[in-house]
């Protein structure tokens, strides 16, 4: 049996998300939105029969046992935990909330409910070209995969801005290229190579700070362009340059993974790769021509039922692939509650969401600071008052 599906959101994502879920077989029973008015046009527009702005009220619909939360980031971490709490599956867009602190309290709870659900949205390890590459890299097409030097991203796309001053323009609330883009690249480079990031160096910039749209007495914070490089725990170097400067909804997307034998690259849905092959018995000239192909390992020719112009197309069809990985996992079961891991065990789970949350941490206070910055994983959640809390000690020693 296949659960019935809560939607914390009323944005873009949640418009391509709700026909994949029907189309999947899932039924779509409640969605939430910030205000009444969002919620109820939402439902009407998506056929969805309840609505509402309480959390709560989704939450406890005795039907609805997934949520997918894909509204603000400031909520995800008070929405999955309090999910997780009531005994309800769940898979939480990225960012993993605001901070560090935020992700932490996913993953006790994640950790706390092991029998539930609790994955994050970085779509892009379902989409079948990475799927093929991660397999190539194992399968040892670039040799030794400890043994690879260099990965390079590059992202050029279209404005992340809406018509309104919203979330998306400031950065303490989770805008920008860096939340939005580069939380998705910052996630793939350890899904792709099995290697965590120890250092970083990030540059972030805001060009764009108004536009037609959004202008007046407030100012766009979210960053529109940033370069970083990530340092590996075995050596792997990564470079990525996120711009999103480029006009109209267009998006470019080419991700080559290097090594000594060679490259594999995925330009948009494609995957290709090509290797340092010399055979001595031709002359050097032939030799130049026949290896000026790439091989083709993988050509994405599906098309999809369902297609936005904000969210780019790789993004949908690893949602789209995602969705049919949880199918399959509660497929089998007969209980609505049941479910088996093995489909979704690609998924990024609530600790990999920390993980990135802790890189994009170390690359902000590396933009402030000009320097390589260690990456540093909170075990703890901070003390929310250090002075008050020392007084105490001082005053607690003084009584000894």
């Amino acid at each position: 049996m296949l659960p019935g599906i809560g939607v914390f959101g009323t944005g873009s994502v949640a418009k391509v998300l709700v026909p994949f879920l029907r189309e999947k077989g899932f039924s779509v029973e409640a969605i939430w939105g910030t205000t009444l008015q969002e919620a109820e046009a939402t439902a009407k527009e998506l056929k969805i029969p309840f609505f509402t702005n309480k959390i709560d009220d989704v939450l406890l619909k005795k039907n609805v046992n997934l949520v997918f939360i894909v509204c603000a980031p400031n909520l995800h971490a008070q929405i999955s935990v309090k999910a997780l709490g009531i005994g309800k599956h769940v898979v939480c867009d990225k960012p993993a909330g605001l901070c560090q602190a935020e992700a932490l309290k996913m993953v006790r709870a994640a950790q706390y409910y092991p029998t539930l659900i609790s994955i994050i949205n970085h779509s892009l390890r379902f989409l079948p070209a990475f799927s093929y590459m991660r397999k190539s890299i194992v399968d040892g097409y670039l040799g030794n995969p400890e043994e690879l030097t260099l990965i390079d991203v590059r992202v050029q796309m279209g404005s992340l801005l809406g018509n309104t001053y919203n979330w998306l323009c400031d950065d303490t609330m989770g805008g920008g290229t860096l939340t939005l883009v580069g939380s998705h690249v910052i996630d793939l480079v350890t899904f792709l190579t099995g290697q965590k990031v120890v250092k970083v160096h990030g540059v972030l910039r805001t060009f764009v700070e108004e536009t037609d749209k959004v202008n007046g007495i407030r100012k766009i914070t979210a960053p529109d362009f940033c370069t970083f490089q990530l340092q590996m725990d075995k050596g792997l170097l990564v470079t990525a340059t996120l711009n999103n400067h480029l006009p109209g909804p267009c998006f470019n997307q080419e991700i080559y993974v290097c090594s000594k034998k060679g490259y594999l690259v995925v330009r948009g849905g494609d995957l290709h790769g090509k290797l340092h092959k010399v055979n001595k018995n031709i002359p050097e000239e032939e030799n130049k021509r026949a290896h000026d192909k790439e091989d083709v390992i993988y050509v994405d020719v599906e098309d999809l039922s369902c297609t936005s112009s904000i969210i780019p197309k790789p993004y949908i069809k690893g949602l789209c692939k995602m969705i049919s990985a949880l199918k399959e996992a509660f497929l089998p079961v007969k209980e609505q509650m049941d479910w088996i891991k093995e489909p979704v065990r690609a998924a990024a789970t609530f600790e990999d969401g920390q993980r990135v949350q802790a890189t994009m941490e170390a690359l902000r206070k590396s933009s402030e600071d000009g320097c390589w910055t260690t990456v540093q994983l909170l075990t703890e959640p901070p003390d929310p008052n250090p002075a008050l809390s020392a007084a105490v000690r001082r005053t607690a020693i003084s009584l000894q």
